[in-house]
């Protein structure tokens, strides 16, 4: 019998007989979890399903066929003796070795003496020892000739062990066996069986939390297996591995300049840097020093790409040229897919490429919410990506060299951070630079090194020729700094703050229009900026019929809405379906599956908005896609209404694009004033019109004395609020505002007494 010892780590249990500190054997009870709990479990299953015996739940009871068989073979007799014991173990189990017998039938004699003490009679003794002898024959055979070994069997037990079990592992353990109980619910049933712990010992270790939901050997195995046709992933491994960042003194741009023989002598390692810079250190000269970089850089031969703000997303033609079909499942995808960089010319490279791309995607599968199509787009970006700035970056390489990736501005998107985390784990400095504090770079990663400085500076370009270097005065930049201050989180606004704007309809009463008609967007109920982008309250109404029918007041009621930023449409249709459009002819170009072209538009001779700022044609192009993908107007992907919408939306009338670029989204919005008093029908595109309108930030009121329908015959649903006055009239003339007397101001006497109304 071997001595019962303990521990002094979990790889002691990987260790032969003769290299442990105490000869002797384990059993241990694990009740919690942690990372270190995990690893070892793996391992061990392992090793057990090599060289042991894995039970997930109890150890079947012997059935009839199994009595009978030991009935027929060994007799029925029993005796309670160790030469008895000893001597039926050689004919039951013969390739067990002399030793083996006189240890296991001794172990099974001190179990069943007890059993015996303790009051069991001669009859329960014999059943013991027939389920203990079925169990070593039918579930232990492979182990019991290899008992006392120097290489050490392994028995691992999942779920809550039952007397007899837990009496039967013990002679085992005792023979020559390792034993781990892994009891997800903690130790009160074992406790019931051996109170004083005197048959094993239970694992502690600091950070134990209960096991995972779910977690059960199963699924460890189901794990492993993933976790070995990953690996199959790879291929053959690179010769060399990255050392990213352990290497580096920590100075920011100088670290990318020290050269490749000064980094690192391991001939197994390339040596390279992956770091954000937040801020800058010194705002006067910080685009010299990007300036002063790229030269040396490029004095020094190395490989230089250098984007800002943005990676230029695949074209159609560059996605269309990687190879890739139906997957159903991540493994069976990304094996594909690394199919597409065997034409690398280097091995080495190759193999480097491979191993960065299969990690990145993996670490990328976890990520809450993946999808196996997203996790394909992920890979299909990655490689098109890679196939565009391979000569640039790796033409003719070979180690130790290092070429450099630097972006200006941060990550924007998963996709730019995918493709940063990739580059990190080839031969590749990847430098990051956010100046501008007020940016957000998405990229996280347990390799990247930051540099955080508190000041800040908006950079749009990385300057590469010494006439882009524009370095600006200390007072330049307090200025800078003081319009920081002013218009950061205060409620202050800066002319043309924010580029991105949505609006809000708000639900008013229709006496609370004049009053909001007037007032800057950013003092309305419901205002709000957030993410750089503004949320702006606008009226978008229906007024139908005239207040007890009284005419004067009510056209002078109209004219107090017209000002110098609202657009009057006084004759109906204001846009005829008949009229000349000339993106009609284009729209089938500029709109497919579902998406605005917007390169394709912009870059267009029909295309009327490219003198407006930039910001101000993406707003558009955002809410025409918006209004199509929100199928507000009826026929909307049903019966190419979808394309109406587009040539309308790219159409606008010039005094309204006017309106529109001058639209500070934290101010007074335009305004449109629609008049419809007779029968006349709205057109299709006037809807859209308005629609569109109202999504770019105008506020909208149709005054419809004869309460007909107009707009919303073309929307699926009502996007605006109808106020009914009173009386309907019909055949109405829309009368010269400019000769109409305006409303007389009321004093405020006539405001408490409701006089003039």
């Amino acid at each position: 019998m071997l001595e019962h010892v303990k521990i002094r780590q979990l790889d002691d249990f990987f260790l032969d007989l003769g290299s442990r500190s105490s000869r002797g054997v384990f059993f241990y009870r694990i009740n919690g979890y942690n990372e270190q709990v995990d690893k070892f479990l793996k391992k061990y299953y392992e090793t057990a399903r090599t060289a042991g015996v894995i039970i997930e739940g109890r150890i079947a009871n012997p059935n009839e066929q199994n009595l009978s068989y030991f009935g027929e073979i060994m007799g029925m007799d029993f005796q309670l003796n160790r030469d008895f014991l000893s001597a039926k173990l050689a004919k039951w189990l013969p390739r067990m070795d002399e030793n083996q017998h006189s240890a296991v039938a001794g172990a099974i004699y001190d179990t069943l003496e007890q059993l015996a003490k303790s009051g069991k009679n001669e009859n329960m003794l014999k059943n013991v020892y027939v389920k203990f002898m079925c169990w070593l024959y039918y579930k232990f055979e492979r182990i019991v000739n290899q008992l006392s070994h120097e290489k050490i069997p392994k028995i691992l037990y999942e779920g809550e062990i039952s007397n007899y079990e837990l009496l039967l592992i013990r002679v085992l353990s005792g023979a020559g066996c390792d034993v781990v109980l892994l009891q997800y619910s903690g130790d009160q049933s074992y406790q019931r069986l051996d109170p004083d712990s005197c048959y094993s010992d239970v694992l502690n270790l600091p950070g134990l939390v209960a096991f995972p939901d779910q977690f059960s050997l199963k699924r460890m195995r189901e794990e492993i297996k993933r976790e070995f046709e990953q690996e199959k992933l790879y291929g053959v491994k690179p010769s060399v591995i990255n050392c990213t960042n352990a290497w580096i003194p920590g100075e920011g741009l100088n670290d990318i300049k020290i050269p490749f023989g000064a980094r690192g002598q391991d001939t197994h390692l390339f040596y390279n840097c992956y770091c954000r810079i937040n801020g800058v250190e010194d705002k006067l000269t910080y685009p010299n020093e990007l300036y002063q970089l790229y030269l040396e850089l490029k004095n020094s031969k190395r490989r230089v790409v250098i984007l800002a703000q943005e990676i230029p997303q695949p074209s159609v033609e560059e996605i269309g040229q990687i190879k890739r079909r139906s997957y159903t499942n991540q493994e069976q995808m990304i094996q594909d897919l690394v199919g597409n960089l065997r034409n690398v010319s280097q091995l080495e490279l190759q193999r480097l490429m491979v191993k960065s791309f299969v990690d990145v995607l993996l670490e990328e599968a976890g990520q809450a919410g993946m999808s196996l199509n997203k996790l394909t787009n992920r890979g299909v970006y990655l490689l098109c990506w890679i196939k565009r700035y391979q000569e640039q970056l790796f033409s003719q390489w070979k180690l130790p060299e290092i070429s450099c990736f630097i972006y200006l501005g941060g990550c924007k998107n998963s996709n730019e951070a995918l493709w940063l985390r990739f580059l990190a784990r080839l031969p590749v400095d990847v430098l990051i630079l956010v100046p501008d504090l007020n940016e957000k770079c998405c990229l996280k990663d347990r390799l990247l090194y930051e540099v955080n400085y508190s000041n800040s500076l908006r950079l749009d370009r990385y300057p590469k020729e010494s006439t882009e270097v524009q370095l600006g005065t200390a007072a330049y930049y307090a200025e800078r700094e003081l319009d920081t201050m002013m218009y950061q989180d205060t409620g202050i606004y800066r002319s043309q703050q924010y580029g991105k704007a949505s609006s809000v309809t708000l639900r008013t009463m229709y006496e609370e229009i004049k009053i909001l008609w007037k007032e800057e967007l950013k003092y309305r109920p419901n205002f709000s900026t957030a993410d750089e982008q503004v949320n702006m309250p606008v009226i978008f109404a229906k007024v139908s019929g005239v207040k007890d029918g009284r005419l004067q007041q009510y056209w002078t009621g109209i004219k107090s809405l017209l000002g110098e930023d609202t657009f009057l449409v006084g004759k109906v249709p204001l846009i005829e379906p008949t009229a000349p459009n000339p993106m009609k002819a284009y729209t089938a170009e500029f709109f497919k599956n579902g998406r605005l072209q917007r390169e394709k538009i912009k870059s267009h001779s029909a295309y009327q908005y490219g003198v407006l700022r930039e910001n101000v044609q993406e707003h558009i192009l955002d809410k025409i896609q918006l209004l199509v993908d929100q199928r507000i107007i009826r026929g909307t992907f049903e019966n190419g209404t979808e394309y109406t919408v587009v040539a309308t939306g790219l159409n606008l009338p010039k005094e309204l694009i006017r309106m529109i670029q001058k639209f500070d989204f934290t101010k007074k919005n335009p305004k449109l004033v629609y008049i419809n008093p007779t029968e006349d029908n709205i057109s299709l595109e006037d809807s859209i019109l308005t629609a569109l309108l109202n999504q770019i930030g105008f506020d909208i009121v149709f005054f419809v004395p004869t309460g007909y329908q107009t707009v919303e015959k073309f929307f699926n649903r009502i996007p605006m609020e109808e106020h009914q006055l009173g009386e309907y009239l019909y055949d109405l003339q829309v009368p010269d505002f400019d000769s109409l007397p305006s409303a007389a101001r009321l004093s405020w006497r006539d405001i408490i007494f409701r006089r003039g109304t």
